[in-house]
């Protein structure tokens, strides 16, 4: 293997036997069962992250979003024992504040000590293990030695937008998820939501009286999984999925493709009133709004691109890993290409309560695996 440098200037080097990058829900699960395995955080183990807060990145959802919409979150291993449950948590709050103050507490009670916002700007081999290079708040440039680094850098930072005939023409707005704030923006307006997901239905959902017209488009139509939770057969099909994929280096494919999407109480009201109408995406984008695949021009004033995300892996790109099927190979949450590089809530983990059945395993791993050199 060759050494990666990083042209940034490092005014302090650091060392810790394990780092784990992002502290979202799979980053605290593995940093959790890390500790309860011997390790002591803030020296052994370092947990970074380049959220301004707690919260990974429900922090940065909309303001209306409320736990149980469409949307569910697994409770973090070792919430139990603080008397916390995310089941028991106020549905009139947003949700963003929600997952925000259970984070905040449990990274308290559990004494994670995650440094943030640090924002992590490569990974590199050097030495006997990996680099981690990072850029702190006040601009200090710093690395971090491990011999292990766990990446649990989630979707958030990477929207995915797909590209159509015409769309750099269209003269109204354009705005992906993390963009979204709130139904009020769009007072009036005739809005094209693009997306078969949770966030398009939640955005449909709200605009609902507030928007002048909602129009819903979906690359495949949407499956409706017929009850407030997911098919445990499909469920199983889409991880299976999922790991063949993560196995092969190839591009994730989406989770709700393979489940369904699980009708909540408001949400079947959204479909009883016509709310939730998906329709095949349109061909093109022209100046004035969409033209569907019939020929017909749909006015629109904004277009809400909530077409899902990629894994935000750029800071991995130093230590090649991209395959030529365009994914990284990962066997158990385990890089095949530096065995001592994890992903954590990667592939068949990425749903909450993957990552939480995967932080334990993920975690003995790492412990066998310094326990070998």
């Amino acid at each position: 293997m060759t050494t990666s440098t990083v042209p940034d200037p490092v005014s302090e080097h650091h060392h810790a036997r394990v780092v784990v990058i992002g502290a979202g829900q799979a980053g605290l699960s593995v940093a959790w069962h890390l500790r309860r395995l011997g390790l002591e955080p803030g020296s052994e183990l370092v947990v970074l992250d380049r959220a301004p807060s707690t919260g990974g990145a429900w922090q940065f959802r909309w303001e209306a979003l409320r736990l149980g919409w469409a949307h569910r979150v697994h409770d973090l291993p070792g919430m139990s024992e603080m008397g916390l449950r995310f089941e028991d948590a106020d549905r009139d709050r947003p949700a963003r504040d929600v997952v925000g103050e259970y984070y905040r507490r449990f990274e308290e009670h559990h004494d994670l000590r995650v440094r943030r916002p640090v924002a992590v700007t490569a990974v590199t081999r050097g030495g006997r293990g990996l680099l981690v290079h990072i850029s702190t708040e006040d601009g200090r440039q710093e690395s971090i030695e491990a011999d292990v680094v766990v990446n649990a850098s989630g979707t958030w930072g990477t929207p995915f937008v797909p590209w159509y005939p015409g769309r750099d023409t269209f003269r109204g707005r354009q705005l992906d998820t993390t963009e979204y704030r709130s139904a009020a923006e769009f007072a009036g307006q005739d809005v094209m939501v693009v997306g078969g997901g949770t966030s398009a239905i939640g955005f449909l959902l709200e605009l609902d009286g507030v928007a002048r017209s909602t129009r819903w488009f979906t690359r495949r139509p949407v499956v409706w999984a017929g009850s407030s939770a997911l098919d445990v057969e499909s469920a199983v099909a889409a991880v299976a999925e999922q790991d063949r994929a993560a196995r092969a280096g190839e591009v994730l494919p989406s989770i709700v493709s393979g489940t369904g999407v699980p009708v909540s109480p408001r949400i079947r009201e959204g479909l009883d009133h016509c709310v939730l109408r998906d329709e095949p995406v349109f061909a093109a984008l022209e100046p004035e709004g969409v033209r569907t695949r019939d020929g017909e021009l749909v006015h629109a004033d904004a277009i809400i691109w909530a077409t899902g995300f990629r894994a935000d892996l750029r800071h991995l790109a130093p230590l090649h890993l991209r395959t030529e099927h365009g994914g990284v190979a990962v066997v158990d949450g385990q890089s095949v290409d530096e065995p001592r590089l994890f992903l954590a809530g990667y592939g068949p983990q990425a749903s909450t309560i993957g990552a939480n059945r995967a932080g334990r395993r993920t975690a003995r791993q790492v412990m066998g695996l310094l326990g070998a050199r």
